[in-house]
């Protein structure tokens, strides 16, 4: 996972960082607004992220976006097409977060590790 570098948390907790890709938890712990940037659907890297850092498969995902914005509660994340764009998308978004593979990773984002 990569985060906007003015995000003031260091690490998520499994929980957490699954609340926050299904859209249930809209604000980082310290309170902050969280924007969401995730790949499509069908992308593997989605698929890998969702099964095997959130432990959901990615329909569940879906489940969840779908639930919120039917129901008037909230919005589905931000879907880009690239993994490039994710980084720039999160660079440029306060309280941005996403996920690339560690080959796209530059400094214009931070790490945002899982917590054990």
């Amino acid at each position: 996972m990569i985060a906007h570098p003015n995000v003031r948390v260091e690490t998520l907790s499994r929980d957490t960082a699954r609340a926050i890709f299904a859209m249930r938890q809209r604000t980082w712990p310290n309170g902050q607004a969280v924007s969401v940037f995730v790949l499509p659907e069908n992308h593997s890297v989605h698929a890998r992220f969702s099964k095997s850092l959130l432990n959901v498969y990615p329909h569940q995902l879906r489940l969840a976006w779908d639930r919120v914005v039917f129901s008037g509660t909230g919005q589905a994340p931000n879907v880009v097409m690239t993994q490039p764009e994710i980084v720039k998308h999160v660079a440029s978004t306060s309280g941005g977060l996403g996920y690339i593979e560690r080959g796209y990773l530059d400094d214009s984002v931070k790490v945002m590790p899982l917590a054990n």
